[in-house]
């Protein structure tokens, strides 16, 4: 889908992309074969003719800095299917102290495999693995959790292409926090953790500094299912923004 979009060529906006579609040209290597076939000023049409050669080069390269920084934000969604082999599904907890606050564990799912890094334990590996991954998806992570990294660990590079599911769902009419959206779409979790959030994270915390194995576990699995779930979001959230787009 990646592969359809002109919105980040400078000077392109919805409108002449929408246009671009109509006069079905629907990928870039469509426009490559026959420039003219778009009905657009010389100029803008060499223009796009170079933006469309260097993006379809960039994106064999894999190279997520190009997309990354060229794509409106809103829709860095677009890029999930080209990049999702090296998605990262984050999510942070924290202390929760104003002033005083630091990274308690960071939940990474990969599409396979879900890894937890704790403070005092291994986080210090989580800094290097993060560099594997081209797109990060999050839930109100360009609020929350990336700044907050950002400000805790000034060192950590954070380029990736980045859908940040909050504003994404927003579109599609599903306002609230990621429980109350899993609940107006049937996502299940657990017993032990469907009743838990953000605030119970922070208790779990305190009560393991206090020698309770089981209450990290707890806050684990519950960390576990944040990041799984940002996955079935992210699927029914790129199928319906889609539709709604008009993407071919």
């Amino acid at each position: 889908m990646l592969g359809s979009s002109f919105l980040h060529i400078p000077g392109v906006g919805p409108v002449t992309e929408s246009r671009i579609w109509e006069r079905g040209i629907l990928t870039w290597d469509q426009f490559l074969a026959d420039p003219a076939a778009a009905g657009l000023s010389p100029r803008m049409e060499a223009h796009i003719t170079a933006a469309a050669a260097l993006s379809r080069d960039r994106l064999r390269h894999e190279d997520h800095r190009f997309f990354a920084t060229r794509l409106p934000p809103r829709e860095h969604w677009r890029a999930y299917p080209e990049f999702s082999h090296r998605a990262a599904y984050l999510d942070i907890e924290t202390t929760g102290l104003e002033g005083h606050d630091c990274v308690t564990m960071i939940g990474v799912y990969d599409g396979h495999d879900t890894r937890t890094y704790t403070r005092g334990q291994d986080f210090d590996e989580f800094f290097h693995d993060i560099g594997r991954f081209r797109l990060l998806v999050t839930f109100f992570g360009s609020g929350f959790d990336l700044p907050f990294l950002r400000r805790r660990y000034p060192k950590l590079v954070l380029d990736q292409i980045h859908i940040d599911l909050c504003y994404a769902l927003r579109r599609l009419g599903l306002k609230g926090g990621l429980k109350h959206i899993e609940h107006q779409l049937d996502i299940p979790r657990a017993p032990e953790t469907e009743h838990l959030d953000g605030w119970d994270a922070v208790r779990l915390w305190r009560e393991w500094e206090r020698g309770s194995q089981d209450a990290l576990d707890l806050l684990k699995a519950y960390n576990k299912e944040d990041v799984r779930n940002l996955e079935t979001l992210l699927r029914y959230t790129y199928h319906h923004l889609r539709a709604k787009t008009g993407l071919p």
